[in-house]
């Protein structure tokens, strides 16, 4: 069997992501009219269930990506993608309750661990010499498309054929990528912003169910069609974000990114009780400005990274993000309680100010770290 090489291979790899990916955001897709009523959860419990996902990704990835550096990624990105089909399956058949759903979705959170960035990784290591940086932002662009799936048939099929359902058939997505990974020729390896998107994406089908409630019928798109249309921008952002930093520098045009983002979640905050048309267009940019710096992050630290010791830098670039996905989750569950919970405008005028004020953290890091290479240098 002939192995994937050049765009085969990137477009290969792309698809398998969306596939482990499509039970990436099962749980905060339907959590807010199926999980959170059955089992009486509060928004900071909700928050919690939720973010358990980024909690075991980052507790696991510093080994798994690390090991990358020792073994081919490919056998990691197969372990990877099962243990977390397999989980996503668990929580179907076992969840009862708060703990043990936050429990199984945690495992879910390490399977995915040894899948994103180990998958990276097999991406890096098997790309021709030379500028990867478009063909590493279409691999981590394609994430928007799985966590639109993702959002679309959670919600489709939990609506349908009940919540356990959306679990069962989201669990196969991640085969996909195994499937893969058969392709992929053996690889020795060389001896050797995220606050804020987990936060909205935990939170955006519950922040538009309030939305809908609150608009006497003038809504004109319910949380479905919205949680998938953001995610699906994520695409072109992360692109066209790349190809800015490409042109007028990573460090301008990520600041500028991240600025912008934040002045957007805090005009979302102080409109809240506004026409759903004004949320919807308020919503709509935030889903463009959110990740249009994450592909020019991630292909800058896999392209500056030393390749002997990729795996290591990759693990280290994600801990930190999925540790932020995990508080930006949490948190902003928390602060919708401390205002007056779901249901409350008050509630949500917080949690996106929480978002906003994380975002605003991004600039002053990437001055730190300037100032810190030419300290070096």
């Amino acid at each position: 069997m002939p192995a994937l090489t050049g765009r085969a291979l990137v477009a290969a790899m792309c698809l398998g992501q969306v596939g482990n990916l499509l039970p990436h955001v099962v749980v905060p897709a339907i959590m807010a009219q199926h999980l959170m009523p059955l089992w009486d959860l509060s928004a900071a419990q909700a928050g919690l269930m939720a973010s358990a996902y980024a909690f075991g990704y980052m507790l696991a990835v510093p080994l798994l990506t690390t090991l990358t550096d020792r073994i081919d990624a490919r056998r990691v990105l197969m372990v990877g993608s099962t243990s977390s089909g397999v989980a996503t399956a668990l929580f179907g058949l076992v969840a009862d309750g708060l703990w043990s759903a936050t429990l199984i979705w945690g495992l879910a959170g390490i399977g995915f661990a040894g899948a994103y960035m180990p998958g990276l990784k097999a991406l890096a290591d098997r790309l021709a010499g030379g500028d990867a940086s478009r063909s590493i932002t279409l691999y981590t662009g394609s994430f928007s498309i799985g966590v639109g799936l993702s959002f679309l048939v959670s919600q489709l099929v939990a609506d349908g054929a009940g919540w356990r359902a959306a679990f069962y058939v989201t669990s196969a997505g991640p085969f996909i990528m195994v499937g893969v990974c058969l392709w992929l020729a053996q690889c020795k390896p060389a001896p050797a912003h995220c606050f804020e998107l987990y936060g909205m994406r935990t939170w955006v089908v519950a922040f538009w169910t309030f939305v809908v409630a609150q608009s006497d019928d003038s809504a004109f798109v319910g949380p479905i069609t919205v949680s998938v249309i953001v995610t699906l921008l994520s695409l072109p952002a992360s692109v066209l974000g790349n190809e800015a930093a490409l042109r007028f520098g990573r460090h301008r045009a990520i600041t500028a990114v991240m600025v912008a983002s934040a002045a957007i979640a805090l005009a979302i905050g102080l409109n809240v009780g506004s026409s759903p048309l004004l949320l919807l267009a308020l919503v709509l940019i935030y889903g463009f400005t959110i990740p249009a710096d994450s592909g020019a992050l991630t292909s800058g630290t896999t392209a500056s990274a030393t390749p002997a010791y990729r795996g290591a830098t990759l693990a280290l670039h994600s801990t930190v993000g999925f540790g932020l996905s995990a508080l930006g989750g949490w948190g902003a569950g928390v602060a919708l309680d401390a205002a007056g919970g779901p249901g409350q405008p008050a509630g949500w005028s917080a949690l996106f100010a929480l978002l906003a004020a994380g975002v605003l953290f991004g600039p002053i890091a990437l001055r730190w770290s300037r100032q810190g290479h030419v300290i070096a240098s």
